[in-house]
Protein backbone atom coordinates (compact mmCIF):
# COMPACT_ATOMS: atom_id res chain seq x y z
CA UNK A 1 0.00 0.00 0.00
CA UNK A 2 1.27 3.59 -1.24
CA UNK A 3 1.03 6.48 0.70
CA UNK A 4 2.79 8.70 -1.49
CA UNK A 5 3.90 12.46 0.52
CA UNK A 6 5.50 14.51 -2.12
CA UNK A 7 5.08 14.61 -5.86
CA UNK A 8 8.16 15.92 -7.96
CA UNK A 9 5.92 17.39 -11.01
CA UNK A 10 9.54 18.24 -12.95
CA UNK A 11 10.73 16.64 -15.74
CA UNK A 12 13.92 15.23 -15.97
CA UNK A 13 17.37 16.84 -15.62
CA UNK A 14 16.06 19.67 -13.54
CA UNK A 15 17.85 18.11 -10.38
CA UNK A 16 15.15 14.72 -9.82
CA UNK A 17 18.38 12.63 -8.49
CA UNK A 18 19.84 14.67 -6.06
CA UNK A 19 15.69 15.85 -5.34
CA UNK A 20 15.46 11.86 -4.54
CA UNK A 21 18.26 11.17 -2.60
CA UNK A 22 17.66 14.78 -0.46
CA UNK A 23 13.81 13.22 0.70
CA UNK A 24 15.05 10.04 1.09
CA UNK A 25 17.94 11.42 3.59
CA UNK A 26 14.88 13.71 5.22
CA UNK A 27 12.74 10.40 5.48
CA UNK A 28 10.43 11.48 2.65
CA UNK A 29 11.40 7.99 0.95
CA UNK A 30 11.73 5.83 -0.72
CA UNK A 31 11.02 8.28 -4.13
CA UNK A 32 10.13 6.92 -7.45
CA UNK A 33 12.58 7.86 -9.96
CA UNK A 34 12.69 6.53 -13.69
CA UNK A 35 16.04 4.67 -12.15
CA UNK A 36 13.78 2.87 -9.71
CA UNK A 37 12.06 1.11 -12.99
CA UNK A 38 15.41 -0.82 -13.85
CA UNK A 39 14.29 -3.23 -11.37
CA UNK A 40 10.57 -2.80 -11.37
CA UNK A 41 9.89 -3.07 -15.20
CA UNK A 42 6.44 -4.76 -14.29
CA UNK A 43 5.67 -1.12 -13.75
CA UNK A 44 6.01 0.58 -17.01
CA UNK A 45 2.76 -0.99 -18.31
CA UNK A 46 0.61 0.78 -15.32
CA UNK A 47 2.28 3.89 -17.02
CA UNK A 48 1.33 3.15 -20.63
CA UNK A 49 -1.99 2.46 -19.39
CA UNK A 50 -1.94 5.82 -17.44
CA UNK A 51 -0.48 7.54 -20.99
CA UNK A 52 -3.90 6.17 -22.49
CA UNK A 53 -6.45 7.87 -19.92
CA UNK A 54 -6.99 4.31 -18.47
CA UNK A 55 -7.84 3.99 -14.83
CA UNK A 56 -4.67 3.08 -12.81
CA UNK A 57 -4.14 2.15 -9.13
CA UNK A 58 -1.56 4.25 -8.27
CA UNK A 59 -1.01 2.33 -4.83
CA UNK A 60 0.08 -0.46 -7.26
CA UNK A 61 2.13 1.67 -9.22
CA UNK A 62 4.25 3.15 -6.11
CA UNK A 63 4.03 0.61 -3.55
CA UNK A 64 6.76 0.76 -1.17
CA UNK A 65 7.43 4.19 -1.95
CA UNK A 66 6.40 7.48 -0.45
CA UNK A 67 7.52 10.46 -2.95
CA UNK A 68 7.99 10.35 -6.85
CA UNK A 69 10.65 12.43 -8.58
CA UNK A 70 11.55 12.77 -12.25
CA UNK A 71 9.41 10.96 -15.56
CA UNK A 72 7.44 8.88 -15.60
CA UNK A 73 5.40 10.65 -12.50
CA UNK A 74 5.83 13.89 -13.30
CA UNK A 75 3.52 13.47 -16.59
CA UNK A 76 0.56 12.62 -14.29
CA UNK A 77 1.45 14.79 -11.42
CA UNK A 78 -2.29 16.28 -11.36
CA UNK A 79 -3.57 12.27 -11.36
CA UNK A 80 -1.10 11.49 -8.75
CA UNK A 81 -2.58 14.25 -6.39
CA UNK A 82 -5.69 13.58 -6.97
CA UNK A 83 -5.23 10.18 -5.31
CA UNK A 84 -3.28 11.31 -2.44
CA UNK A 85 -4.76 14.61 -2.43
CA UNK A 86 -2.57 15.62 0.95
CA UNK A 87 0.44 15.59 -0.75
CA UNK A 88 3.07 18.17 -1.24
CA UNK A 89 4.23 18.90 -4.67
CA UNK A 90 7.65 20.04 -5.68
CA UNK A 91 8.41 21.54 -8.90
CA UNK A 92 11.67 21.73 -9.81
CA UNK A 93 12.90 24.01 -12.44
CA UNK A 94 16.10 25.06 -13.74
CA UNK A 95 16.90 27.98 -16.79
CA UNK A 96 15.36 26.49 -20.08
CA UNK A 97 18.25 27.01 -22.08
CA UNK A 98 20.38 24.85 -19.44
CA UNK A 99 17.87 22.57 -18.90
CA UNK A 100 17.50 21.31 -23.05
CA UNK A 101 21.16 21.50 -22.82
CA UNK A 102 21.51 19.42 -20.48
CA UNK A 103 18.38 17.11 -21.76
CA UNK A 104 20.21 16.93 -25.46
CA UNK A 105 23.42 15.51 -23.76
CA UNK A 106 22.14 12.92 -21.66
CA UNK A 107 18.87 11.38 -22.16
CA UNK A 108 18.24 12.23 -25.82
CA UNK A 109 21.76 11.51 -26.14
CA UNK A 110 21.12 8.13 -24.90
CA UNK A 111 18.04 7.52 -26.74
CA UNK A 112 19.91 8.00 -29.93
CA UNK A 113 23.18 6.32 -29.03
CA UNK A 114 20.65 3.12 -28.17
CA UNK A 115 18.74 3.34 -31.18
CA UNK A 116 22.11 2.99 -33.60
CA UNK A 117 23.68 0.18 -31.15
CA UNK A 118 26.57 2.01 -29.93
CA UNK A 119 26.09 2.57 -25.88
CA UNK A 120 29.47 1.52 -24.42
CA UNK A 121 30.20 -0.83 -21.72
CA UNK A 122 28.51 -2.87 -19.15
CA UNK A 123 26.27 -0.74 -17.74
CA UNK A 124 23.15 -0.80 -16.81
CA UNK A 125 20.60 -2.24 -19.39
CA UNK A 126 17.05 -1.25 -19.36
CA UNK A 127 14.48 -4.01 -19.65
CA UNK A 128 12.48 -3.61 -23.32
CA UNK A 129 9.30 -2.51 -21.93
CA UNK A 130 10.73 0.37 -19.86
CA UNK A 131 12.73 1.46 -23.26
CA UNK A 132 9.55 1.09 -25.04
CA UNK A 133 7.52 3.31 -22.18
CA UNK A 134 10.38 6.04 -22.39
CA UNK A 135 9.97 6.51 -26.34
CA UNK A 136 6.01 6.58 -25.81
CA UNK A 137 5.80 8.80 -23.01
CA UNK A 138 8.69 11.04 -23.19
CA UNK A 139 9.54 11.27 -26.82
CA UNK A 140 6.66 10.44 -28.74
CA UNK A 141 3.92 12.19 -26.46
CA UNK A 142 5.67 14.68 -24.52
CA UNK A 143 7.93 16.23 -27.05
CA UNK A 144 6.07 14.71 -30.02
CA UNK A 145 8.82 13.62 -31.57
CA UNK A 146 10.22 16.96 -31.81
CA UNK A 147 12.94 17.06 -29.05
CA UNK A 148 15.59 17.98 -31.47
CA UNK A 149 13.63 21.11 -32.29
CA UNK A 150 14.85 23.32 -29.71
CA UNK A 151 12.57 26.19 -29.58
CA UNK A 152 9.63 23.32 -29.79
CA UNK A 153 11.15 21.01 -26.63
CA UNK A 154 11.70 24.59 -24.92
CA UNK A 155 8.02 25.86 -25.11
CA UNK A 156 7.09 21.71 -23.91
CA UNK A 157 9.39 22.04 -20.96
CA UNK A 158 7.50 26.00 -20.02
CA UNK A 159 4.00 24.83 -21.04
CA UNK A 160 4.32 22.06 -18.28
CA UNK A 161 5.79 23.93 -15.63
CA UNK A 162 3.08 26.84 -15.92
CA UNK A 163 0.29 24.25 -15.87
CA UNK A 164 2.00 22.56 -13.13
CA UNK A 165 1.48 26.54 -10.94
CA UNK A 166 -2.06 26.82 -12.17
CA UNK A 167 -3.38 23.82 -11.13
CA UNK A 168 -1.87 22.83 -8.17
CA UNK A 169 -3.02 24.95 -4.77
CA UNK A 170 -0.70 26.88 -4.04
CA UNK A 171 0.07 25.83 -0.53
CA UNK A 172 0.66 22.48 -1.50
CA UNK A 173 3.14 23.76 -4.43
CA UNK A 174 6.90 24.45 -3.77
CA UNK A 175 8.79 25.55 -7.09
CA UNK A 176 12.27 25.14 -6.67
CA UNK A 177 15.65 25.32 -7.62
CA UNK A 178 18.36 22.00 -6.80
CA UNK A 179 20.76 24.61 -5.99
CA UNK A 180 18.51 26.38 -3.30
CA UNK A 181 19.55 23.82 -1.10
CA UNK A 182 18.03 22.14 1.90
CA UNK A 183 16.10 25.30 3.52
CA UNK A 184 13.28 25.83 0.98
CA UNK A 185 12.86 21.74 0.89
CA UNK A 186 12.21 21.32 4.64
CA UNK A 187 10.75 24.36 5.46
CA UNK A 188 8.13 23.06 3.35
CA UNK A 189 8.17 19.76 4.50
CA UNK A 190 8.38 20.88 7.93
CA UNK A 191 11.39 18.88 8.69
CA UNK A 192 14.68 19.63 10.13
CA UNK A 193 17.41 21.03 8.08
CA UNK A 194 20.33 17.54 8.04
CA UNK A 195 23.83 18.92 9.38
CA UNK A 196 24.85 16.88 5.64
CA UNK A 197 25.28 18.67 2.23
CA UNK A 198 22.86 18.59 0.30
CA UNK A 199 23.33 16.03 -2.44
CA UNK A 200 24.38 16.67 -5.71
CA UNK A 201 24.31 14.01 -7.98
CA UNK A 202 24.06 12.78 -11.88
CA UNK A 203 25.67 15.62 -13.67
CA UNK A 204 25.68 15.18 -17.58
CA UNK A 205 28.99 13.68 -17.85
CA UNK A 206 28.63 11.22 -14.56
CA UNK A 207 25.05 10.09 -16.57
CA UNK A 208 27.22 9.50 -20.14
CA UNK A 209 29.44 7.33 -18.40
CA UNK A 210 27.18 5.53 -16.15
CA UNK A 211 24.99 4.65 -19.14
CA UNK A 212 27.82 4.35 -21.98
CA UNK A 213 27.06 7.20 -23.84
CA UNK A 214 30.02 7.75 -26.24
CA UNK A 215 32.38 10.85 -26.60
CA UNK A 216 30.21 11.82 -29.93
CA UNK A 217 26.90 11.02 -29.56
Amino acid sequence: MADVQVIGAGFGRTGTWSLKAALEQIGCGPAFHMIDLMPHPDRAPMFLAALRGEEVDWNAVFDGYCATVDWPGCTFYDRILAAYPDAKVILSVRDPEKWYASAERTIYALKEAAARGELEGDGPAAPPEVLGMIKQLIWDTTFEDRFAEKDFAIEVFNRHNERVKETVPAEQLLVYEIQQGWEPICSFLGVDVPEEEFPHLNDAESFRKMFGVPAGA
